[in-house]
């Protein structure tokens, strides 16, 4: 099997060797065994599932919540003559269905599937029916209510392990607690604990704090000291382009980058960062899941994330060639005022919860003792604007009720074109049309089955081949049918999509218990905590207090971060102490001078100045005059 595992390595992917713990977690997984991989950013993880999956008999089904991810994952699996497919919400019931029944029949190595679609009845059919060899559970933190991800949907993989218990399960996170370790295991019924722990420590990776009032002169001091590829986080969407606005005022190529874009945007943006036409990519926490660009010299922090977690994963995207690379937070005093005020709108108060839940209930018309397993669209800004609620304590409400397992939102995501004819076909045929439009219903109807009864996805891309046109005009001729009432056409767009996971209950019967509100709340204030005291220490190295946070105790100094630097430069040798004696009795043979003068004078730095001088006056070899000058003792 050893020689199997590297042929599959170097036929795949091109690669002679695996990383260090690549092939330690490949082992155990191949001996059936159930395994936890704790990978940092950028250590290989998906191989660790796809290469003793081409090595089984079967189907890896692999659990991630990250729909673009997924898409890119098949994509690329696709590119190298690997059949792989992905289950999302967002695809249409006969796009599902299609899916699942070609993964009965063997007709993928791999299937994606979003954890929200684990708990369907027609998943929990279709699945006993396939030839499962693996489960691997990507992000697998987001199982536990103990880390700063948790997603109820994830507690479904249990309940599918009962239907394929032959079936060993990987897991794999980036970010865990030791906490965080234990709960997983025990989420996913693991036979026995058995965890692989590759070291957080990198060794080329400098961590700085930087405390400034002016973080955008900060930012450009930073662009311009070091050179190459950099990505800059901020927390909402706005402020990226403001921020890459300004950076190319003044010389710095940047590009803003977050999850309302389109994907063509996006990918247009990705590949000019990727191939250097870009230097900087001013983002949202939107940007770095599954981007592979090892050379990244600088990540750059101008708002704390919510949780060392995020942070690390986020940081540690710079670097991956193993050159000297730099993660670098900027902070102030007013930080510290946020993160507070962040814990609040977080966690709005209780009762506004149940007001935003009624009023979903409302926006989509769901009755009492209804709504289960129905799926909207969401429009959450004119959700706000209709009932009157604030965007982010709505978005958050919304984030509290999907933990307490009344409602699911996805990501947003792009959903297919809709059409369905408004007329029925006698009066369809009977109407006067255009050439155009008689080709475009023709192709329709030829196309799509269904197009009378209810709303059909369509593909305008693939309507565009047959006729023979541009995209372009397929879209004006839809809108033109639209227009004469002969058909509803609803084009493509980004959107996320709501799902009622329990039927509609009273008010007073909806429960925000202690696990989705209160231990859920104490929880997010100890990390902001955590983040808050790791930007404001400046005593203890950097590199120790995150490995300290994920349970490595033994770190050493690092050397390199703001806090062994300073520690460094501060500490005085005995060269320096006679150089600096030598020139300040220099100095006082001439004249008295005080401290400052001296300093002023002196091309040291103050504090090995303030040393010596120290030393001089316990010493007996300086003294004060009446004057609070220095000078030489006769």
């Amino acid at each position: 099997m050893q020689k199997k595992i590297h042929e599959i390595l170097k036929h795949h992917w091109g690669y002679d060797s695996f990383r260090p713990l690549q092939e330690d977690i490949i082992n155990s997984v191949l001996s059936g065994k159930d395994t936890l991989g704790l990978m940092p950013t950028g250590g290989g993880k998906s191989l660790t599932f796809q290469v003793p999956a081409l090595a089984m008999d079967g189907l890896c089904i692999v659990v991630t919540p990250l729909i673009a991810l997924m898409k890119d994952q098949v994509e690329n699996l696709k590119k190298r003559n690997i059949q792989a497919a992905a289950i999302y919400s967002g695809m249409t019931s006969k796009e599902i269905l299609q899916t699942l029944e070609n993964a009965v029949f063997d007709a993928y190595k791999f299937l994606y599937v979003s954890p929200e679609r684990l708990a369907t009845s027609i998943f929990i059919t279709k699945v006993q029916q396939m030839n499962v060899s693996l489960i691997a559970v990507d992000e697998s933190h987001c199982i536990s209510q103990w880390g700063y991800d948790f997603r109820p949907s994830y507690l479904k993989i249990a309940e599918v392990r009962d239907y394929l218990s032959k079936a060993p399960v990987l897991a794999l996170t980036a970010t865990a607690t030791l906490d965080v370790v234990d709960d997983i295991q025990e989420k996913l019924h693991f036979k026995e604990k058995n965890v692989f722990r590759m070291s957080f420590h990198r060794s080329n990776l400098a961590y700085v704090v930087r405390n400034t009032e002016d973080k955008n002169e900060q930012l450009l001091k930073i662009l311009n000291g070091v050179p190459g590829s950099s990505v800059v986080y901020v927390r909402n969407r706005k402020k990226t382009k403001e921020i890459a606005d300004w950076l190319n005022e003044r010389g710095v190529i940047a590009e803003h980058y977050h999850a309302g874009l389109n994907n063509e945007t996006k990918d247009a943006r990705q590949l000019r960062w990727k191939n250097d036409e870009t230097r900087v990519i001013v983002s949202t926490n939107a940007f770095g899941m599954g981007i592979d660009k090892p050379e990244v010299r600088t990540v750059i922090h101008l708002d704390l994330p919510d949780s060392i977690e995020a942070y690390f994963q986020e940081a540690g995207r710079a670097g991956r060639d193993e050159k000297k690379a730099f993660a670098v937070l900027l902070f102030n005093n007013t930080d510290a005022v946020k993160m507070r005020k962040r814990v609040a709108d977080t966690f709005p108060p209780k009762e506004k919860v149940l007001e935003v839940y009624n009023a979903i209930c409302n926006y989509y018309e769901v009755g009492l003792g209804s709504g289960l397993d129905n799926t909207f669209v969401f429009d959450l800004g004119d959700f706000c604007h209709k009932f009157h609620q604030p965007l982010l304590v709505a978005h958050n409400s919304i984030k509290i009720l999907q933990q307490a397992g009344y409602l699911d939102l996805t990501d947003e995501q792009d959903s297919s074109s809709m059409v369905l004819f408004t007329c029925n076909k006698d009066e369809l045929y009977n109407q006067k049309h255009t050439p155009d439009q008689e080709r475009l219903i023709h192709v329709l109807l030829r196309s799509y089955t269904g197009l009378f009864t209810d709303m059909a996805a369509i593909n305008e891309e693939t309507i565009a081949k047959r006729l023979d046109w541009k995209q372009e005009k397929v879209y004006e001729q839809l809108v033109g049918l639209a227009r004469e009432h002969i058909i509803k056409y609803i084009p493509r767009k980004k959107t996320p999509f709501l799902t009622f996971t329990h039927e509609r209950e009273e008010l007073h019967r909806v429960i925000l218990g202690k696990e989705a509100y209160d231990d859920r709340k104490t929880r997010y204030v100890a990390r902001i905590k955590s983040m808050v005291d790791y930007a404001s220490d400046e005593n203890v190295c950097r590199s120790v207090m995150l490995l300290n946070y994920f349970g490595e105790k033994n770190g050493e100094n690092c050397g390199q971060c703001d806090v062994c630097l300073k520690k460094k430069n501060a500490k005085l040798t005995n060269d320096e102490f006679t150089t600096i004696r030598m020139q300040i009795e220099d100095l006082l043979k001439n004249e008295a001078l005080s401290i400052p003068e001296i300093i002023e004078r002196l091309k040291f730095k103050e504090q090995k100045i303030i040393e010596t001088v120290r030393f001089l006056l316990d010493n007996n070899i300086v003294v004060q005059n009446k004057y609070m000058k220095l000078e030489l003792k006769k």
